[in-house]
């Protein structure tokens, strides 16, 4: 008896232990109720990917088998002079995935956005082309080996489905993007390569999508996918549209997969995710800083029940659903478009303790 009440004690400490670390073992895991049927994946942030707080690194484990680097292999932050490359985060990003059989979407080669701060002086197509060619070549055959897929192309295109005017577009033409797939696909031969986009499931934006994937596709170079990034609204979540998305996309014998899903609680007069779109500050922008309202938090976990009924019907075609993010505090969109703010997007509060969202979610397959 003495010993099963001690045992009793040690168990209730563990539990108020992972309480307070923000981590409990009595959790279900998403990554196991989903194994047979699509990856689970986050975004992890510098902190993270070094392991910084041992009970988040094993929350993380617990929940998610992919993972896609928030910010560190962007071009601003791995190649941040003309000659120079920044590989250690990146490089600890590879080991967490080997050491937690975790694996890892690169992101992202070419994106018109977070350049490193010396293209802004470079006004020659011979420049830009050297630094587009180097940059695949370096990046992508370093870890040709240690990761499972690149979005290789990241937000090309405009809400009308007409290709984004950017550097590249300038001084390379149209053809820098199934080029950059081509250089991919040389460096990095055994590893997926994808385009990603955000609203590239509503229909314009889609039917250029489409166009550009069927360009790369005549072109000889290999795309294996194709990312909808799902950045949504609360009560405005598009079934139907992206219903559509994928049974389109897949046609194209396209993967299909959702890169950065999260679904935004507060005001916002724009839609997408588009990172130089700002708004002003003020109180009416930030409602719900001492908690979300209970109707809210109904709707946000009927809108991720429904979400995940829909990637449940078509498993066959989506591979992955990645969360940008591990919990609502680590989401950026407490930042973005308006800074500061309280936002609760994810499946996890910011104790890492499962919302009523998740547990919809997870009773999907119960």
């Amino acid at each position: 008896m003495i010993f099963k009440k001690n045992r009793r004690a040690v168990s209730t400490a563990i539990l108020i232990m992972g309480a307070i670390s923000g981590f409990s073992q009595s959790i279900p895991s998403l990554k196991d109720a989903f194994k047979n049927d699509f990856g689970i994946g986050t975004a992890l942030n510098n902190s993270q990917i070094e392991e910084r707080d041992p009970a988040l690194t094993q929350f993380i484990v617990s929940q998610f088998n992919m993972a896609t680097p928030e910010n560190v292999m962007k071009s601003a932050l791995i190649h941040p002079k003309w000659d120079t490359y920044d590989f250690v985060v990146p490089d600890k990003l590879v080991e967490f995935g080997k050491k937690y059989n975790i694996k890892i979407n690169g992101h992202t080669l070419i994106w018109h956005s977070q350049l490193p701060s010396f293209i802004r002086g470079i006004h020659s197509k011979d420049s830009i082309q050297t630094f587009f060619n180097d940059h695949i070549k370096t990046v992508a055959s370093r870890y040709k080996d240690n990761i499972f897929s690149w979005d290789v192309v990241n937000e090309a295109l405009n809400e009308d489905g007409t290709l984004r005017k950017t550097v590249f577009l300038d001084y390379l033409g149209e053809g820098y993007i199934a080029e950059a797939f081509r250089l991919t696909q040389q460096a990095a031969p055994n590893v997926e390569l994808y385009y990603n986009d955000y609203n590239n499931e509503q229909p314009a934006k889609r039917a250029g999508c489409i166009n550009l994937i069927k360009k790369i596709q005549a072109s000889g170079a290999r795309i294996d996918g194709v990312g909808i990034q799902g950045h949504w609204h609360v009560g405005k979540v598009p079934f139907k549209d992206i219903e559509e998305s994928i049974l389109q996309y897949a046609a194209l014998g396209l993967k299909v997969m959702f890169t950065e899903l999260d679904i935004e609680v507060l005001p916002r007069n724009f839609q997408g995710a588009d990172v130089n779109q700002r708004m002003a500050s003020n109180p009416a922008m930030n409602p719900y800083t001492a908690g979300l309202p209970d109707d809210v938090q109904q709707q946000l976990a009927a809108d991720y029940e429904a979400l995940f009924k829909l990637f449940l019907k078509h498993k066959d075609k989506v591979t992955r659903v990645t969360f940008w993010g591990v919990n609502d505090g680590n989401s950026w969109l407490n930042g973005w478009p308006v800074r500061g703010r309280t936002n609760y997007p994810l499946l996890f509060d910011r104790n890492n303790q499962p919302k009523p969202a998740f547990y919809k979610v997870i009773g999907l397959k119960k």
